[in-house]
């Protein structure tokens, strides 16, 4: 075959693979030499990437050579990067195709072609995001019908073709097959589930049983509630190229890609190459686990790559992680990353590539390295990457990978030298720094309660509850006085009286994020309640326990194995597929517990084996929440609080009054092991694959339209066709001046992006919740806002009206302002409208780390809209500074050592600063404020291709021009 038509300065490398294939690659170890063999994987993957799309332009030659030259040019030299595919999810995607939509429409204005407006590589949209629990155990029965629909319908049915066993039969109810009902088949109901298509069978007869009626009833409202989306998505994949749509109730982004989109090396027209991808959830880590190069990034530079331009990234520093022993027999995945979040987050890796090495990576599974993988946002690096070894080829051939492939894929992985070998006699490769962990030092563990960096030793955990109760408030205190920290609260539930303390568990939820992947653990907790049941220890029925997979896959293995009856028993039942608990769409909890928690200010907890537990994310009212692996959550649950040493207190007691311990019911890690090789076999990715591709009948029959340009509906409050075009020329401007600019929000150090960006339940005292009632919703319509992404209007109503947002010009913690020409105090959005109404520019003070957390688009969209012009603070996130560019703020930093305090400012001042003509990286600029006082601050721009965007008014505007 011929050259790609990028690549040409180095078609010389171009050679045939050494098999029967025949399929071409570019062998590049041949440019580099001693200089490639000492490069850590993940650079050389890089460095594929830039000689295969070198073509003069966008990835000049001297980009080849910055990175061949890592060694010396790291943390230096800006390089492009082109990944192989882009992965969006539905949340973050439906801006970015809403954006595409809109720019079809910009383009045609300027008398350009909107049909050249597409995707230029593969990209991926997972509708996995959308999914609320409207209904669990404790809500289902008398639960309203806001789908529309007949909800009480039983699922259609889905064969298995499988092998049968000949299992003992336990009783299920559900089963058609001849069982023998026992005692937990005729109390425990309705317990295996799946999604729509997918095989659901007793696990000992191998027959199909139909879905519960909780998935039921939220898969029916969510494509109740969501069709317009939905609809929208459909015309996305119609219209724009290289457009695919994963539809809801099949798993997650980051688990669909693990599980069935990832290549591991790329097959384009016979040519081979590293697959890699990017894409608009921070959690696409996870793939680096199998040695896919993939990160996060936000929607701005998603479509830049979906329209064929580079991600642009700062050479990265790369930390070698050398794991040396093993883990004790008690110690869970969870444990292994929470341990190594720490650890890396003290050293500081930041803005930096981790590569995993040494002896102690081969001791980790696939499911291991994957999960440590999709933590490396909480520890802060870029990603997190484990090279293909033969651990990773084992894995493939397990989960069905074509054998020619994957030894083509083998044979091509050594020739480039990506292959990892322990025998290798050449050394492992050359890091900027080496940190080593040792895996036998790392114990069971809790993080919390209030971020995920917090970890807490379970042996420690009552201990540390009762200094947060003592400490002031922050990230680990509450101040509660020491004579209230006793108090106990009586409720009545389903007529029995309960008590409600400091510590008690409302919520716990084994959640689709981090663990769903891994089976070890999920079967962990199958098999502790297991025991936990036979023992006869219950979960109180306040408790708001839920389990949502990530895929089919892990329903399918918890109900082959035969667990799943047990979590049911103990009120952990499927809810549905999808982000739920951990983007705070918990169901609401029960009256009576709102009143006990209002009425003795109690510090109640929330238990999740997800990893996000910012303070409020889960529900307003939950003020602890701890990361947990999934037996621990169950066992937290069982106990009904946090406030427990489980090596000396019981967590219940039997029949005959004898007390059980945690250890009496925490299986043994041979148990876990041979109930996983038992039941997680290769018919289980099979089956997703096989679901996947058969598609699903309420997304088959949804109608969508298949014009050039989308059918805007003026009245609709879920799409709408954005402003950032509103005002685009043919040419850009030349760079006005910020003039007398009021602060709208004077904050501190760590505002995340939880703080900044709209997500979760929309409040109904809310900017947004005005809006949407005054065209006519009720607040059972609202949604939330991760649903309504696509409507500016709500999202930019939606920007800081966290209610955990700290305003200094307020002095609590509230989504409040001060409009400072009229001296009212209002909701952030009502201070911008009318800030903008009177012509008046907008900036924010800030301190360190500004944008931390996760990679969010309307972290910068929503500012941007309110009018904001800048943003002066101590210190930004990497991943939020570049979104503050690519939407047109500018990000303006203190000197090292200044801040507000320190500089004398109080926020009430207006502010004036003039940009040079010949804007450069990181050139210093002077601001005069009202007061008289002058001071320099950076202009944080790091490179010509930032500051090129930003004369364009972002990035949208700059490609939006480029087809004109």
């Amino acid at each position: 075959m011929d050259a790609p038509s990028a690549g040409y300065a180095f078609e010389y490398l171009i050679e045939t693979l050494n098999d029967s294939s025949h399929k071409k690659f570019f062998n590049v170890p041949r440019l580099g030499g001693t200089k490639y063999d000492v490069l850590p994987y993940s650079i050389r993957v890089l460095l594929e990437a830039a000689v295969r799309n070198c073509d003069g332009f966008l990835m000049k030659k001297e980009d080849v050579m910055n990175i061949l030259d890592w060694k010396t040019k790291q943390s230096n030299v800006e390089v492009p990067f082109f990944p192989a595919r882009v992965l969006l999810q539905d949340f973050t995607g439906i801006p970015a195709m809403v954006d595409f939509a809109a720019m079809r429409e910009a383009v045609k204005t300027l008398g350009g072609d909107p049909k050249k407006v597409h995707p230029a590589c593969p990209t991926d949209l997972t509708v996995d995001h959308s999914l609320q629990i409207d209904f669990n155990k404790c809500a289902i029965q008398n639960a309203p019908n806001p789908g529309g629909g007949d909800l009480q319908k039983a699922g259609k049915l889905s064969p298995l073709r499988v092998q049968p066993k000949k299992l003992l039969c336990r009783g299920q109810t559900t089963c058609r097959g001849s069982c023998d009902s026992g005692e937990l088949g005729r109390n425990s109901g309705k317990f295996s589930s799946q999604i729509e298509n997918t095989p659901i069978l007793c696990p000992f007869h191998l027959q199909p049983v139909p879905e519960p009626e909780t998935v039921l009833k939220n898969q029916e409202v969510e494509f109740g509630r969501n069709r317009e989306r939905l609809q929208f998505f459909k015309w996305s994949s119609r219209v724009f190229k290289n457009v695919a749509v994963i539809p809801p109730g099949t798993g997650m982004a980051h688990q669909v890609n693990l599980e069935y989109l990832s290549r591991v090396v790329f097959e384009e027209k016979d040519f081979l190459f590293p697959d890699s991808v990017v894409g608009t959830d921070s959690h696409i880590t996870m793939v680096n686990g199998v040695g896919i190069l993939g990160w996060g990034v936000g929607g701005i530079e998603t479509e830049a790559v979906m329209l064929g331009l580079p991600v642009s990234l700062t050479l990265p520093e790369v930390v070698g992680c050398e794991l040396t022993g093993s883990s004790n027999p008690f110690v869970t995945s969870i444990d292994v990353v929470l341990g190594i979040t720490k650890h890396l987050r003290q050293v500081g890796v930041a803005g930096k590539f981790v590569e995993f090495f040494g002896s102690g990576v081969s001791q980790l599974s696939i499911v291991d390295r994957t999960t440590i993988a999709n933590m490396c946002p909480e520890y802060g690096a870029i990603l997190s990457f484990f090279p293909v070894d033969n651990v990773t080829l084992k894995h493939l051939e397990h989960t069905g990978f074509d054998k020619a492939k994957l030894k083509s894929m083998e044979t091509y992985l050594k020739a480039v030298k990506l292959f990892r070998n322990d025998q290798n006699n050449s050394g492992e490769p050359e890091y900027s720094q080496v940190i080593q962990i040792n895996l036998n030092s790392i114990v069971p563990s809790v993080s919390g309660p209030k971020r995920p960096q917090d970890r807490v030793a379970v042996t420690d955990m009552k201990s540390d509850f009762q200094a947060c109760l003592n400490e002031k408030v922050g990230f680990k205190g509450f101040q509660i006085a020491a004579e209230k920290q006793n108090d106990v609260v009586s409720i009545h539930y389903e007529g029995s009286e309960y008590k409600l303390a400091h510590g008690s568990v409302v919520i716990a939820a084994v959640i689709s994020c981090t663990n769903n992947c891994n089976p070890s653990v999920m079967l962990a907790a199958g098999l502790l309640a297991k025991k936990a049941v036979e023992a006869g220890l219950r979960v109180k029925p306040y408790i708001r326990t839920s389990l949502s997979p990530g895929s089919g896959m892990v329903t399918h293995y918890l109900s082959s194995s035969g667990v799943l009856p047990y979590l049911s028993k103990l009120g952990f039942e499927i809810v549905g597929y999808g982000c739920s608990t951990c983007v705070g769409n918990t169901a609401p909890l029960s009256e009576a517990v709102l009143n006990a928690v209002k009425q003795g200010d109690l510090v109640t907890c929330g238990v999740l084996s997800g990893s996000k537990n910012f303070e409020g994310r889960l529900c307003d009212c939950v003020r602890a929440n701890y990361l947990a692996s999934p037996p621990l959550v169950v066992a937290y649950a069982i106990a009904g609080t946090v406030n427990i040493d489980f090596q000396t207190e019981p967590l219940g007691t039997d029949s005959t009054g004898k007390n059980i311990y945690l250890h009496d019911i925490w299986p043994s890690r041979e148990e876990v092991h041979q109930i996983e090789e038992e039941h997680v076999v290769l018919s289980m990715f099979k089956a997703l694959k096989e679901k996947i591709e058969m598609g699903n009948k309420r997304w088959s029959s949804l109608e969508a339209p298949d014009s050039v340009l989308f059918p805007w509906d003026l009245k609709s409050t879920y799409i709408r066709c954005p402003s950032f075009f509103d005002k685009l020329t043919k040419e850009p401007v030349a760079l006005q001046p910020i003039e007398n600019a009021h602060v709208l929000l004077y904050l501190g150090d760590s505002v995340t992006t939880d703080h900044i960006s709209p997500a979760g339940s929309i409040a109904r005292s809310s900017a947004a919740a005005k809006y949407l009632t005054n065209r006519g919703l009720t607040p059972r319509e609202f949604n939330s806002y991760g649903a309504r992404r696509g409507n500016d209007a709500v999202m930019t109503r939606g920007t800081f009206a966290n209610i955990k947002l700290f305003n200094k010009f307020i002095g609590k913690p509230a989504p409040k302002t001060v409009h400072f020409p009229s001296g009212q105090t209002l909701d952030v959005f009502e201070a911008a409208e009318l800030y903008q109404k009177e012509g008046i520019p907008l900036i924010i003070l800030a301190g360190k780390k500004y944008g931390s957390g996760n990679s969010r688009d309307w972290a910068a969209k929503g500012p941007y809209l309110l009018g904001v012009k800048a943003v002066l603070a101590e210190s930004y996130e990497k991943i939020h500074k570049d979104h503050l560019i690519g939407i047109g703020i500018a990000p303006l930093q203190f000197l090292p050592g200044e801040n507000a305090d320190s500089l004398g400012l109080s926020g009430r001042e207006t502010f004036s600063l003039t940009f040079p003509e010949e804007l450069s990286p990181g050139v210093t600029l002077n601001i005069k404020t009202s007061t008289g006082k002058v001071f320099s601050v950076i202009a944080s721009f790091e490179n010509d291709v930032e500051i090129t965007l930003y004369k364009h008014g972002g990035l949208l505007n700059f490609v939006a021009r480029k087809f004109s």
